[in-house]
């Protein structure tokens, strides 16, 4: 009886107040209205980043520069790449100095037929060490910095490591081909130099892209420490750096004759050791065919797209 007194009471109540209060209903709170929001003017689409435009430039020259700061904080691995070469040529040269004439060419001694192996190597050695700078950086977290910086292509990351390794090598092919000069090996002509220049800069534009997509595909350093390791003298020794392809069995004739590293040694080698030279000269002979200075510039430019194509996707997700 008590709860049905109770509960009668409390509707009546109910009543009462409604009665009361016909058009304020009994709510438990009162909410203000949801503001109506205006639909958003759609946002263009970002343009296409200019390659050519100042701001990409500045941004290029900023990236180089802080490598290059980084150099001049640690100058031994500068030294170091001018001296192993060096060594390379002063210890092969005095080895291999006994050979007969006309051995490796004709009217060509072995540090002339050894400068131009021993030019492509650093080159390529320089090229391949490329990614290890972004790795460190993207392992001790600067590169999050660098990605969050509103720059107007993230391409130009890639760009200012590729000028970087370019002016290495330079450094490094001037310090050779003069120590080569003065053991012998003479100097090639002004255009020869310009092939040598050509050749070097596709070598190294290709090497230096694998190594950065390598950069941000391997999990660490020490990962791509091993992979360096593993590929760099295996590529040099199947190669045609030490000894031409008629000195090698069949299958190592293949092998080298398909190494991008003998696509750049024989061009060079060739303008080395003839003061003339045309697009169309034959520098090789391999067991597929022969190979001419354009042949070479036009493989070692196609592996450059095969590397691009390659990487495209790794690159995308690590400067994403």
């Amino acid at each position: 009886m008590r709860y049905s007194f109770l509960g009668f009471k409390g509707f009546y109540t109910y009543l009462l107040i409604v009665a009361i209060c016909p058009n304020k209903p009994m709510t438990q709170t009162s909410l203000p209205p949801l503001p109506i929001q205006e639909p958003q003017p759609k946002q263009p689409d970002r343009p296409m980043p200019n390659f050519l435009s100042a701001d990409f430039r500045q941004e290029v020259t900023a990236l180089t520069t802080r490598l290059f700061i980084q150099l001049r904080r640690r100058p031994t691995t500068l030294i170091a790449g001018i001296l192993q070469p060096l060594m390379w040529l002063l210890l092969f040269g005095a080895l291999f100095s006994g050979l007969p004439k006309g051995l490796v060419g004709d009217g060509q001694t072995y540090v002339q037929f050894l400068a131009a192996g021993i030019i492509v190597f650093t080159a390529f050695s320089s090229a391949l060490n490329s990614g290890l700078p972004m790795l460190f950086d993207r392992e001790f977290g600067f590169l999050n910095r660098i990605l969050v910086a509103p720059l107007v292509s993230r391409f130009s990351i890639i760009a200012a490591s590729a000028i970087f390794i370019i002016a290495l090598s330079t450094v490094q092919t001037l310090a050779i081909v003069s120590v080569s000069g003065l053991m012998g090996a003479g100097l090639p002509s002004l255009s020869g130099l310009a092939v040598m220049a050509l050749i070097l800069m596709l070598l190294i534009v290709d090497f230096t892209m694998l190594s950065l997509g390598l950069a941000f595909a391997m999990p660490g350093h020490q990962e791509m420490l091993a992979f360096i390791f593993l590929v760099n003298l295996p590529l040099m020794f199947s190669s045609t750096a030490l000894a031409p392809l008629t000195f090698m069995p069949t299958w190592l004739q293949w092998i080298a004759s398909l190494n991008p590293l003998s696509w750049a040694i024989e061009p060079i080698r060739y303008v080395y050791s003839h003061s003339t030279w045309a697009w169309d000269s034959v520098v090789f002979i391999a067991p597929w065919g022969s190979m001419t200075i354009a042949n070479s510039a036009i493989a070692l430019l196609g592996f450059g797209i095969f590397v691009s194509i390659f990487i495209r996707g790794t690159l995308r997700r690590g400067v994403a």
